[in-house]
């Protein structure tokens, strides 16, 4: 059976929240409907950037049956699936299937880091797709984690008929092309960060699942079409220009500073779930000038 094809740009999207804290379906609708528009393959429901470890999970499942429902029946649904147990991963993963997901994101376990060995994720994944009835998608956030999913191991589980790619937000360019050499070649790596997206197309990969998609899905989608064209000049004004705003809406300012720039940007950002804190009004000019530098602000 063909693996599901990934190539392209996915929005990891925010959870839209209204001031007393609940779901806003009606701001996610609206934010869908304006991103089914732009040269995205699909979305991310419940990944980071979704806020999921400060979700419940009937919360988590009410997000994906939502961006299901709105999202354009030619786009991707990816909803992150990953729990610190096994069983509770597949529990979520089947429940994710039947609101509509096309495919699990599941992140790395973390709390036991230290016992997170090669052979524990191998186990652990292999477990998960033998019992999903969806695609896997393996996902590889170390700086939240605290654990890297090893090149090794990430090689041989895409001999599994059933794990269809990879996100690799751990920045290493080097990684993702030892993967991509070993790997089996159906298996897809998507980058997960615009700021190492071309370097990461370099290496084979076929897509990315960035923050900075949620606002910038055109500039992407070109960035990648450069590429592939040859054009390697502009591929590379392109992504230098996009590096600062990457980085504001990621490590500098997180989810609180992608939802800003999502509000700047005529979309719905709106409150972050506490423990995470909003963005500061002198922040907020901060950001605000950084879109305007990277052409994403008018």
């Amino acid at each position: 059976m063909a693996r599901l094809d990934l190539s392209g740009v996915f929005a990891p999207i925010p959870t839209p929240f209204e001031i007393d804290g609940r779901i806003a379906p009606k701001r996610l609708d609206e934010n869908l409907s304006r991103w089914n528009g732009l040269p995205l393959r699909g979305y991310v429901a419940g990944g980071s950037n979704g806020e999921f470890p400060l979700l419940s999970i009937d919360e988590r499942l009410e997000v994906v049956r939502a961006v299901r429902r709105t999202a354009s029946t030619d786009r991707l649904v990816l909803a992150g699936s990953g729990m610190e147990s096994t069983r509770a991963t597949i529990n979520l993963t089947l429940r994710m299937a039947e609101a509509g997901a096309d495919a699990a994101l599941v992140v790395t376990p973390g709390y036991y880091r230290s016992r997170m060995t090669a052979d524990a994720l191998s186990a652990h994944y292999v477990e998960i797709a033998d019992a999903s009835p969806i695609p896997i998608v393996l996902y590889n956030v170390p700086a939240n984690t605290g654990v890297d999913l090893p090149a090794e191991a990430a090689i041989e589980l895409s001999h599994h008929s059933n794990i269809a790619g990879m996100k690799e937000s751990g920045g290493d360019v080097a990684k993702i092309g030892r993967i991509l050499s070993s790997c089996d070649p159906e298996f897809q790596v998507l980058a997960g960060s615009a700021g190492f997206f071309l370097g990461a197309l370099a290496m084979g990969s076929v897509g990315c699942i960035a923050a900075l998609a949620n606002l910038a899905a055109a500039e992407l989608d070109r960035l990648q079409a450069l590429f592939r064209s040859g054009d390697g000049e502009n591929a590379r004004a392109l992504q230098q220009r996009l590096i600062e705003a990457n980085t504001a809406v990621t490590a500098t300012y997180g989810v609180a500073g992608l939802k800003a720039a999502l509000d700047l940007t005529g979309f719905y950002g709106g409150p972050v779930r506490s423990p995470l804190q909003p963005l500061a009004a002198e922040d907020r000019e901060r950001l605000a000038s950084i879109l305007r530098r990277a052409g994403l602000l008018a």
